[in-house]
């Protein structure tokens, strides 16, 4: 397995002064080939490490799985053809339990998929509203405001690799009820940083992620909106702006949208019912 950050000879500069010469710390991009059942169906670039948690919530937020016990195993293998090639940990073969139909090999995205962009357009927008196992409308899920304002802080803290780079994104997953941190994970794409989290709780047999927040540290795109649909989780927050087609779909799909969450301020776009002053401020 490959490092997360690499060290890099860079020169500063600064207006008035004299050039220095010192390393910098870049996050490490690296493509990822996720193939089920040794059939390719995807590549995504990512940061390494959480490789079978990013195709696990991949496969959640394609439509493939929506149980953890659909999920058999993923082993790391070599490249095209994989006979005696060097095993470079950027392959991932996933192998579905007995019964479970792997994607239509007509219809499988193997494709690249950049590191700031996910699956988007028509065909993704339809298979949200038909694929869908499970209802988030329904789900109370009732939010302490007051706890809501500090998820981003907690989020933050937990950036190791940010810390270090200043290129990555992060999400997280709370529990709505009690406020307690499930899990957090970085990726220098904010797509594949929520793929990370929602397979940790696929492989944890969490899914579905009823009463779940998920927190991300930038904006609330379409793609995140349509993982949590599929996901199972009611309540979006961001740190920064939504696009109008992540409100849409967060509209039909009865989801909390909440964006611009800084400080003791936010905008909730949609579902405001969930987001509720249940105790003083601390």
């Amino acid at each position: 397995m490959g490092s997360i950050t690499r060290r890099w000879r860079t020169t500063k500069l600064t207006v008035g002064g004299e050039p220095r010469v010192r390393p910098d710390s870049l996050a490490v991009e690296e493509p990822l080939e996720i193939r089920v059942g040794g059939t390719p169906l995807a590549v995504t670039m990512r940061t390494p490490g959480h490789d079978v948690e990013l195709a696990a919530g991949f496969l959640v937020s394609e439509g493939v799985v929506s149980a953890g016990e659909q999920f058999r195993s993923a082993i790391h293998c070599g490249g095209p053809g994989s006979g005696g090639v060097e095993n470079t940990y950027n392959v991932l073969d996933i192998a579905l339990a007995p019964g479970v139909e792997p994607p239509d090999p007509d219809i499988a995205r193997a494709f690249y998929t950049t590191s700031s962009c996910g699956v988007c357009g028509k065909a993704s927008i339809d298979a949200v509203a038909t694929e869908s196992d499970f209802e988030i409308a329904d789900d109370p899920a009732p939010l302490d405001v007051h706890r809501l304002v500090r998820f981003p802080d907690e989020l933050r803290a937990r950036q190791s690799v940010f810390d270090k780079t200043g290129g990555l994104h992060a999400a997280a997953l709370f529990e709505a009820g009690t406020g307690e941190l499930l899990v957090v994970r970085e990726d220098v794409g904010r797509h594949n940083a929520v793929d990370k989290v929602i397979g940790w709780a696929l492989l944890n047999d969490r899914v579905p992620l009823r009463g779940a927040v998920l927190q991300v540290s930038g904006r609330a795109s379409f793609e995140l909106v349509q993982k949590c649909v599929m996901a199972g989780v009611p309540i979006l927050a961001a740190v920064s702006a939504p696009s109008s087609l992540a409100v849409e779909l967060a509209e039909d799909a009865g989801l909390t949208l909440v964006g611009f969450l800084r400080g003791d301020s936010m905008n909730v776009y949609t579902r405001s019912d969930r987001i509720l002053e249940l105790s003083a401020p601390t």
